[in-house]
């Protein structure tokens, strides 16, 4: 069963560059005396600054991260991130088990389904299963399509219901659909995330916390969204890539979010911070190396 709920608040439809380019260090370093960066102007969002990068300063972002080391985009490290989300939303380490789950969990966002939670009420879901629609029209979903545009940004279950979640289930057993959330997960969620956490400088464990910050927080610019929390901890503490401490900037991102969570909802549980990313963070486990022990919901995992 899925325990948290999707929050993606003032979602963005751009995938996300980051900061300037030239001066950062490898995915898994804190100092390698490169020149910090300026920080912000006050008023002026890191988000903000970065959609308006020139063609050119895009291109040398991507040289920049083409040359470092794959980090969380490494298949063994990116398979780990999976586990451990998984571990978080849905109470296991086999995250392929979830690409058929659905159910509206009480949260405000209508239905929540399949392997990175993707929301009825969230925009997500309704572009999965449109873009899933133009590749394989006659999909067992498509007749949804208006129901799903018409509950977008609500909870309601209007033209949904029973049909539509046995719909979900049994496409799930499609590969194609599999397929398919793969894609979305990786375009809305994990290549943006790991794309920016390179961009400032963080390691595997970074690009970790960057990734499933996106997937409980949501790729959006609002103060509890993705870039909003991003936002603030850039206000509080310089990244690597500005010649801050990767450990101190990466607690203050972690402070954050934990703060985001509960002024989303009171007592909710922060153990996916608190015994999972933080321990690993005090561990001074900046590669996500394996063996991997971490406790969500008070059970707990290990990967060999």
């Amino acid at each position: 069963m899925k325990r948290a709920g999707c929050l993606v608040l003032s979602f963005i439809a751009v995938a996300p560059t980051a900061t300037a380019a030239f001066y950062f260090l490898s995915p898994d370093s804190s100092n390698d005396g490169s020149p910090a960066l300026p920080k912000a102007s006050a008023g002026t969002s890191a988000h903000a600054r970065e959609q308006d990068k020139s063609t050119a300063e895009r291109k040398a972002d991507d040289k920049m991260i083409a040359s470092l080391p794959p980090g969380l985009s490494a298949p063994a490290k990116k398979e780990l991130a999976q586990e451990i989300v998984a571990s978080a939303e849905n109470s296991t380490l086999d995250w392929r088990s979830a690409y058929g789950y659905i159910e509206d969990i009480g949260d405000g966002q209508g239905y929540t389904a399949g392997i990175i939670g993707f929301c009825s009420g969230t925009h997500d879901m309704r572009t999965l299963v449109e873009r899933y629609t133009k590749a394989h029209p006659d999909n067992g979903l498509a007749s949804y399509l208006p129901a799903l545009r018409e509950v977008d940004g609500t909870d309601s279950h209007k033209g949904l219901g029973a049909d539509f979640t046995a719909a979900w289930k049994k496409e799930a057993t499609v590969k194609a659909f599999r397929d398919a959330q793969d894609k979305e997960r990786d375009r809305v969620y994990f290549n943006p995330a790991v794309r920016l956490a390179k961009l400032d400088g963080l390691g595997t464990l970074g690009q970790f916390i960057y990734y499933d910050a996106m997937v409980f927080h949501g790729p959006g610019t609002g103060p509890r969204s993705f870039y909003g929390l991003r936002d603030a901890a850039i206000a509080e503490a310089d990244t690597p890539s500005q010649g801050g401490k990767e450990k101190a900037y990466l607690d203050i991102f972690l402070d954050l979010r934990r703060k985001a969570m509960q002024a989303k909802k009171a007592g909710i549980d922060t153990s996916r911070i608190d015994t999972a990313q933080r321990r690993f963070l005090y561990d001074g486990n900046m590669s996500l190396k394996t063996p991997l022990t971490w406790q969500v919901y008070g059970e707990s995992y290990r990967v060999p």
